[in-house]
């Protein structure tokens, strides 16, 4: 079984944590969508990067970042056991976005401001600052400024459904501006709506390539759109996650969550065959069949069988599906004990209402970390209770990792009442990738230099945020943890920091 080293870096035991917004979000309303789903918009104050951002911090440039070693066959870091703590790999490298796309000037001194990391936690990671000489203003780039697209589905059925990698991208941009510069230029986000649809990724990124330098924290359901446009102008596009076969195709594409879906970590399923062996044999796999879920369910189901799985029920919801109960009493009479669901935590909620509402109480209802969301614990309220997830980040509430602080301060500071999830703490991670890539190149900095030196980065952690991302190599981590919800509060139930093990290549979305 492939493992992976201890690390540098190491997270302590985790301790329950409640989620908890850290002011009520204001503007609560109802959206009327496709789906009929409650969505919550965060309306109300939100500040620029720029207003919070503080003058002040050198020039900075910097040498190339060292390339890194060659993975394990399966896409795994070699050697170490089977559950390794979070934190930074040996030899990880990062980056990350940044910005704002309102006028004013990004360096203002007006007083605003977060909390402020040092060392590695620095906005610019510590990375060594070489020499600003022979830099370039080029598209996307001048002599103050340094733009980056962030384009998320923000409109669509689930209206601001990835509205939080926006917010996250933006935050990092006003923690960077705060201090510092690469090479004397700030940074400003130009956020654009991919809404929720294949043809609105592409136009977004059509206007990303003519003005922006790179796209940073991007993340939308149907990302396949603007792969081909992003490659073919040579825009670096560092996403939250890449969620198609075609985005993780693109040769100037990475992830901050690195996903391939062929490869499937072993280590989920291998806990749930010694937790709950009996309900494994009895699955009931349930996806949103909208975007890539399809493919990403296919891969699922061909590798937790072959993990040892039994999946008795496979089935894809039509995105206008309102009545779950049938799907619910098909899984009844199954006997399902098992069920696996991935789709927005909007329509979680929905199915497990459904469940509720025809006695249907199977031993484990499982998620992917779309419902680790402040917002689904609210809305599902005591029908949540009980419900599992695999994730491959910290929680969120576990203020002992200072990356973390960082992020739910800055975020506060620019979004005030913005919800930390999962995709949101992934774009935050994109944008520190791309300042430490950005500052160690200086004055060589250009896309095809930064597409160059992201292709090399491997185990790359956000310094403690989540499990080590092989994000050069573009292959699905081989670490998760189980984190279950009981009375409102998250909490871990695997052991130690992640499990790790090797990747199943299920030969589905490759």
């Amino acid at each position: 079984m492939a493992t992976i080293p201890p690390l540098t870096r190491s997270l302590p035991a985790r301790r329950p944590h409640r989620l908890r917004r850290q002011r009520p979000v204001r503007g609560l309303r109802l959206a009327a969508s496709a789906l009929l789903v409650l969505a919550l918009a965060a309306c109300g104050s939100q500040l620029e990067p720029e207003t919070v951002a503080q003058a002040g911090g050198a020039p900075v440039g910097g040498a190339g970042v060292p390339g890194e070693e060659g993975l394990a066959a399966d896409g795994s870091v070699p050697g170490g056991d089977d559950t390794v703590p979070g934190g930074a790999a040996p030899g990880s490298t990062s980056t990350g976005p940044g910005g704002t796309a309102s006028g004013g000037d990004a360096g203002a001194d007006t007083g605003g401001g977060g909390t402020e990391g040092s060392g590695e936690n620095a906005a610019d990671g510590g990375v060594e600052a070489g020499s600003c000489d022979g830099f370039e203003n080029t598209t996307g780039i001048t002599d103050d400024k340094i733009v980056l697209a962030n384009i998320s589905d923000i409109s669509g059925p689930v209206p601001g459904i990835f509205e939080s990698a926006q917010q996250a991208t933006r935050a990092y941009a006003a923690y960077f501006n705060s201090g510092g510069d690469i090479c004397g230029r700030k940074l400003e986000v130009l956020a654009l709506d991919s809404r929720s649809d294949a043809g609105g990724d592409q136009q977004a990124y059509a206007k990303a390539c003519d003005g922006a330098f790179a796209a940073v924290g991007s993340m939308s359901a149907f990302d396949s759109g603007g792969a081909g446009t992003a490659e073919s102008c040579g825009l670096p596009d560092i996403r939250s996650t890449a969620v198609t076969p075609e985005r993780n195709g693109c040769a100037t594409c990475f992830s901050a969550q690195s996903v391939s879906p062929n490869l499937v970590p072993s280590s989920m399923p291998k806990y749930w065959l010694g937790k709950a062996k009996q309900a494994t044999q009895h699955v009931g796999l349930v996806y949103i069949n909208v975007g890539a879920a399809a493919v990403n369910a296919q891969s699922w189901q061909k590798a937790w069988t072959e993990a040892g799985w039994k999946i008795d029920y496979f089935e894809g919801i039509d995105v206008s599906e309102f009545n779950y109960a049938p799907y619910v009493q098909q899984m009844k009479d199954k006997g399902i004990e098992m069920v696996v669901y991935t789709g927005p935590y909007q329509n979680t909620i929905k199915l497990q209402q459904a469940m509720k509402q025809q006695g249907f109480e199977p031993e484990i209802f499982l998620q992917d970390a779309t419902i680790y969301d402040a917002n689904y614990v609210e809305q599902a309220g005591a029908d949540g209770d009980g419900a599992y997830v695999y994730s491959t980040t910290a929680l969120f509430d576990d203020m002992s990792i200072e990356e973390m602080k960082l992020y739910r301060s800055w975020l506060d500071q620019v979004s005030p009442g913005a919800v930390p999830n999962y995709y949101g703490l992934y774009a935050w991670s994109a944008a520190r990738l791309f300042v430490q890539q950005a500052v160690a190149l200086g004055g060589r900095l250009d896309r095809k230099s930064l597409v160059e030196g992201l292709s090399k980065v491997r185990n790359w952690t956000g310094n403690g945020l989540h499990a080590p991302q092989q994000v050069g190599a573009k292959t699905t981590t081989n670490c998760v943890s189980i984190i279950r919800l009981e009375g409102g509060t998250w909490s871990q139930v695997s052991p130690g920091g992640f499990l790790c093990g090797p990747l199943i290549d299920s030969g589905v979305g490759g």
